[in-house]
């Protein structure tokens, strides 16, 4: 027989085992917790285009500010379809593998893409169209949906440059104007561009592409009719191979606008565009409200207040132009 005192013991050590083993689940499960308390806060970021130079930093510095770094509770992934909208389906699959908190788009299609398989995760535009024009959202006041951010009026900008284009090269008439048939943002700025053409005594020539190949077509269909000057839209694939446009633009000495920053640093004459770094840095403050809990249909779609016309004075020389002094005033960066 077993003395008592051990079986006793033998009880009692049961009952210690049980405590402690209760003790540690506890204490597991509270590690995990914070553990996954911590978990970094995931953004993705998938634009139809290259990325602008510096776009990046900005955006990850301004999240800094708001309290959200890379090496503590942040992670972002970046993708980019580089101007070939086949690719986007595949992309939005990766992003969605990462199971974002956020996703930050840029251009319409891309948005159209992600909207496509998505309807919970909050989606901001960064530097967008016209999203009610184009079907994303009802309202700008109040999206009623997972799509906020920041949009401004292509058309708006198309006839600006337009305009700024005539005053640079007042002999310039007929216009080569680029725009990509697959972004549903190419026939409303044609249509604008169009209309106010007569006014400045132009004539807007369609230059449609959205591939290497009609590219090719459009450029040789250009130098056979002639025309005096090209406007590039700012739309992914035209970014995506705005130096073989500006390169023929060069070789067949014509003056050059367009809608994105990128066009003037790579020898177009000038460009006019919202101010891209006041537009990351808004796209920045969106996605520090939704990590935050804040829902997307419950904030406003803002319009950039800022633009900025940039003007290449080495390709203005080379083009043999004297630009007025009144337009030099209005300039708020020039390349020379």
């Amino acid at each position: 027989m077993v003395p008592r005192r051990h079986v006793l013991g033998m009880a009692i050590g049961a009952g210690g085992v049980a405590t402690l083993a209760l003790a540690v689940l506890v204490s597991f499960a509270a590690s995990v917790s914070a553990q996954q308390a911590e978990q970094p806060a995931r953004v993705a970021f998938l634009s139809g285009g290259p990325f602008a130079p510096g776009l990046l930093k900005t955006l990850e510095a301004a999240l800094a500010e708001a309290g959200w770094r890379a090496d503590k509770n942040l992670v972002i992934e970046y993708r980019s379809a580089e101007g070939h909208y086949d690719r986007l389906p595949g992309l939005v699959d990766e992003m969605l593998r990462f199971k974002p908190h956020v996703i930050l788009s840029n251009q319409t299609p891309t948005t159209h893409a992600i909207r496509k398989v998505t309807s919970t995760i909050p989606i901001v535009m960064v530097g967008h169209g016209d999203p009610v024009r184009y079907g994303l959202v009802t309202s700008l006041a109040r999206p009623d949906n997972n799509l906020t951010g920041i949009s401004f009026n292509v058309n708006e900008v198309g006839v600006k440059l337009l305009d700024l284009l005539k005053e640079a090269a007042p002999q310039v008439r007929r216009v080569g104007f680029f725009v990509n048939p697959e972004n549903a943002g190419a026939a409303p700025l044609i249509e604008a561009a169009r209309a106010a053409a007569p006014h400045l005594g132009l004539v807007i020539r369609p230059a449609e592409v959205s591939s290497v190949g009609t590219l090719e077509e459009v450029l040789a269909a250009l130098a056979r009719e002639g025309v005096d000057a090209l406007c590039l839209g700012p739309e992914a694939f035209i970014i995506a191979n705005r130096q073989r446009i500006l390169d023929f633009a060069r070789a067949h000495r014509l003056p050059a606008v367009g809608g994105t920053p990128s066009f003037a640093h790579s020898g177009a004459l000038m460009t006019y565009s919202a101010h891209w770094p006041s537009i990351v840095r808004a796209a920045a403050r969106y996605t520090d409200r939704l990590l935050r809990g804040v829902k997307a249909a419950d904030l406003p779609i803002e319009q950039p207040d800022r633009f900025e016309l940039i003007v290449n004075a080495r390709s203005a020389k080379a083009l043999g132009l004297t630009l007025s002094p009144a337009l030099l005033a209005r300039v708020d960066q020039l390349i020379e």
